[in-house]
């Protein structure tokens, strides 16, 4: 085993939190925010990339980490958790939005998962938190996530969190899946992942369900999510009451009033 051994717990239902028990010396890596808790003798720090040193051990190897992290869109920085007390200790992890965390052992699944960019929660220290550039053209272009998303490797459990209610679905070979692009979580990397357009031009133009779909074809798992990050937020803005300016102004709330007293706009 490369990565640190931890032991886990899922809290919740619909705002879960995952709580991580680490042994004396064992470290578990999470994107900055993530932290909801940790008891005493677990020490934070914050690091270049991820901490894996799978692009080399040197100043070269950190910066390209972190590098690979600014491709991705997320944070330069990671943070790590190390028990240096002694005995068990535990630290947890909230997701960040309404979903579901879902763990993955990567012994079990090949050694790498290919997800969306902002899925990615916590993970054992020694997995490693690369960048998976998509080969088709209309991939990249239509993805719905980009031309780029992260890819995990290595042998320990990683964290990924989903929105709304979570599916996996195992795929024998040649089946085909097609998934609303925002849909998508996580797939094992043997998955053939395309993007298609919708076909007939009134069904593209008047559906309502976006111009393109990914087409997944087996064997391999795909993790779907029913409540993407960017639909609940588009839907909860537009039923934001809005002023003229175009700003929502919390009609009929109290907070509403007091901004309104004091002159708001």
């Amino acid at each position: 085993m490369n990565n640190h051994e931890i032991d886990f717990k899922l809290y919740g239902d619909d705002m879960q939190f995952v709580e991580v028990e680490l042994d004396p010396n064992e470290t578990v890596i999470a994107e900055a925010g993530a932290l909801m808790m940790m008891e005493d003798g677990i020490v934070m720090e914050t690091i270049f990339g991820d901490g894996s040193n799978s692009g080399g051990s040197g100043i070269m190897g950190k910066l390209m980490g972190a590098g690979k992290r600014i491709i991705t869109g997320e944070s330069l920085f990671m943070t790590t958790f190390t028990n240096q007390g002694i005995g068990k200790r535990h630290v947890s992890f909230a997701s960040p939005y309404p979903g579901k965390i879902i763990p993955m052992d990567l012994s079990m699944l090949g050694g790498k998962i290919i997800c969306q960019k902002d899925a990615f929660l916590a993970a054992a220290k020694g997995v490693s938190i690369g960048v998976e550039f998509q080969r088709k053209l209309g991939t990249g272009f239509f993805g719905g996530e980009g031309f780029i998303m992260q890819k995990l490797e290595g042998d320990g459990m990683a964290f990924v969190h989903a929105g709304g209610t979570l599916h996996r679905k195992n795929l024998q070979k040649g089946e085909v899946l097609r998934v609303d692009t925002g849909c998508l979580v996580a797939m094992t990397p043997d998955v053939d992942y395309n993007i298609e357009m919708v076909s007939g031009v009134k069904t593209a133009l008047f559906g309502g369900e976006g111009l393109f779909f990914a087409t997944l074809r087996g064997p391999g798992s795909v993790w779907v999510q029913s409540m993407p990050f960017s639909r609940l937020a588009s839907r909860v803005f537009a039923a934001a009451p809005q002023n003229p300016a175009g700003k929502s102004q919390g009609e009929g709330s109290i907070a509403g009033g007091l901004f309104n007293m004091l002159g708001g706009k």
